[in-house]
C-alpha cells in the first residue's frame, strides 16, 4: 500500500509531538512525586532562612541590605536598629553551629556546608574589622549582653569556628565578649547570658569570672518551681523562656563548668533530670498538625519555642520516653507549620509574626534580627544522617497517637528539687 509522503510526514510529526508531550508529562509527574527526606527539607529551610544574613555579612553588605524593621510596639526604634546586627549574627550562628561543626554527608550537603563555612568565617572577620561596613560594636547597650551570649553559644557549639579564626580575630572576638561585662543583667534569665559569656571564656582558655557563673546558677536554683520548669525572675510566666533560654543555657553552661570544678555536681545532676522532664512536656505541646499554644511574650520566635527539645535531640540527651524519630517528626511538623505561610518572608527576610506577618504579636524589643532565634530548631542537623534521629523511619509523636485514639502512657509531674 502506497502512503503519500505528505501524509506520512504529518503522521510522523504527530507521533513525535505526542511522544514529547508524554515525556514532558512524565517528567512533571516525577517532579511532583519526588519527596524530600526530612533532612533535605530541614537543610532547604535552613538555607532559605539564613542565607540573606550570612551571604550579605560575608560580602560586607549586611547593614546595606538588612531591612530596618522593628516591632510596632518598639520602645526605642533607633537603638533597636543599632543592635540588630549582633543580634541576628548570634541567633543565626547559635542555631547552625552544630551543622557547621559536622563533617561528611552527601555531596550536596558537603558543598552547602563548605559554602557556609566560608561565608561565616569571612563574615565574622568583617564583624570584627573596625574598617568594615559591617563592623559590630558590642558596647552600645544592655541588649548586647544578650546578643554576645548567643555568639558565645555558637562558638561553644562549634569549636571549628574558633579554630578557623586566626589569632588576631580570636583576640578581637574575646575582647568583644568581655566588653559586655559592663552591662548589668536584668534580674531574670539574663543572668544566664552573663554566665554563658564566662563559660565561653573558660572553654577557650581565658580568665573567667566564677562569681558571674555562680550567681546565675544559684539564682536559677532559687527560681526552680517544679515539674522541670523555672520562673523567669521573681514571678512565674507561662511562656517559652524555659526553652528559648533557660534549659539550653543551663545544659551548655553545666557541660563546660563541670569540667572546671566539681562544686556543682549535685546541681548539675538536678539540671539534667529537669532537662529531661521539660523535654517530655515540650514534645506533648506539639499538636497533631505542628501547631502549639501561642502563649506568652516573644511568640514571634516561631520554632525557637522548641530550642530546648531540639537541643536535647542534638546532644543525644532525650529521655527514654522520647524516641529520636518521634522528636524529628514533631519538630518537622513545627518547621512546616511556622514557615508555610506566604507572608513568613518579605524580600527573603523573616517577618515579625508566628504564622506569617503578624505585626501586633511583636514585643517592644523586637527588631529585624529578633525572629532569627528560630534557627535554633535546626540544631539536630549537627547529627550525621546515619544517626537514629534521621535514619529511623517516621513515627507518630505523642499528640498524634493520643488523638488517633491509640492507647498511650499517662503523664505525671515530677518533683525534681
Amino acid at each position: 500500500m502506497n502512503i503519500p509522503i505528505k501524509k506520512l510526514s504529518l503522521t510522523v510529526l504527530m507521533l513525535a509531538c505526542f511522544s514529547i508531550a508524554v515525556f514532558a508529562q512524565q517528567k512533571k509527574t516525577n517532579k511532583k512525586t519526588a519527596v524530600l527526606s526530612d533532612r533535605q527539607f530541614w537543610l532547604q529551610q535552613m538555607d532559605k532562612m539564613v542565607k540573606p544574613v550570612l551571604y550579605n555579612l560575608a560580602k560586607d553588605s549586611l547593614r546595606i541590605n538588612m531591612p530596618k524593621v522593628t516591632s510596632i510596639h518598639i520602645d526605642n526604634k533607633e537603638h533597636r536598629i543599632k543592635v540588630q546586627y549582633v543580634e541576628v549574627l548570634g541567633r543565626v550562628l547559635s542555631g547552625i553551629a552544630p551543622w557547621l561543626q559536622l563533617e561528611g554527608g552527601d555531596a550536596a550537603e558537603v558543598a552547602l556546608r563548605n559554602k557556609y563555612r566560608q561565608w561565616v568565617i569571612q563574615g565574622l572577620k568583617n564583624s570584627l574589622d573596625s574598617n568594615a561596613k559591617d563592623f559590630m560594636n558590642y558596647d552600645i547597650g544592655g541588649q548586647q549582653l544578650v546578643d554576645a551570649s548567643y555568639v558565645a553559644l555558637a562558638f561553644v557549639r562549634a569549636p571549628w569556628l574558633w579554630e578557623n579564626l586566626d589569632k588576631k580575630h580570636q583576640e578581637l572576638m574575646m575582647k568583644s565578649i568581655v566588653t559586655t561585662r559592663r552591662f548589668k543583667p536584668v534580674f531574670s534569665n539574663w543572668l544566664l547570658f552573663s554566665a554563658m559569656n564566662e563559660a565561653f571564656l573558660a572553654k577557650f582558655g581565658y580568665p573567667w569570672d566564677s562569681m558571674r557563673v555562680d550567681y546565675a546558677l544559684q539564682q536559677m536554683e532559687q527560681w526552680y518551681v517544679g515539674d522541670g520548669m523555672y520562673k523567669d525572675g521573681s514571678t512565674y510566666a507561662f511562656d517559652y523562656y524555659n526553652s528559648y533560654v533557660i534549659h539550653p543555657y543551663l545544659a551548655t553552661i553545666s557541660s563546660i563548668i563541670g569540667t572546671k570544678t566539681k562544686d556543682y555536681n549535685n546541681m548539675f545532676e538536678k539540671i539534667k533530670k529537669r532537662n529531661e522532664r521539660y523535654a517530655i512536656i515540650q514534645e506533648r505541646l506539639i499538636n497533631t498538625d505542628g501547631t502549639y499554644p501561642a502563649t506568652g511574650r516573644s511568640i514571634v520566635y516561631r520554632g525557637g519555642a522548641f530550642h530546648h527539645l531540639a537541643d536535647m535531640a542534638f546532644r543525644k540527651a532525650l529521655p527514654k520516653q522520647l524516641s529520636p524519630e518521634q522528636v524529628r517528626c514533631a519538630l518537622t511538623a513545627v518547621i512546616k507549620k511556622t514557615l508555610e505561610n506566604t507572608t513568613t518572608y518579605k524580600n527573603g527576610w523573616l517577618t515579625i509574626g508566628l504564622y506569617g506577618a503578624q505585626p501586633d504579636l511583636g514585643d517592644f524589643y523586637n527588631n529585624q534580627g529578633s525572629p532569627y532565634i528560630c534557627t535554633n530548631i535546626f540544631l539536630p542537623l549537627g547529627l550525621p544522617s546515619t544517626d537514629a534521629f534521621w535514619a529511623n523511619p517516621p513515627t507518630k509523636w505523642s499528640s498524634q497517637k493520643i488523638w488517633a485514639g491509640e492507647d498511650f502512657p499517662n503523664d505525671h509531674s515530677a518533683d525534681l528539687r
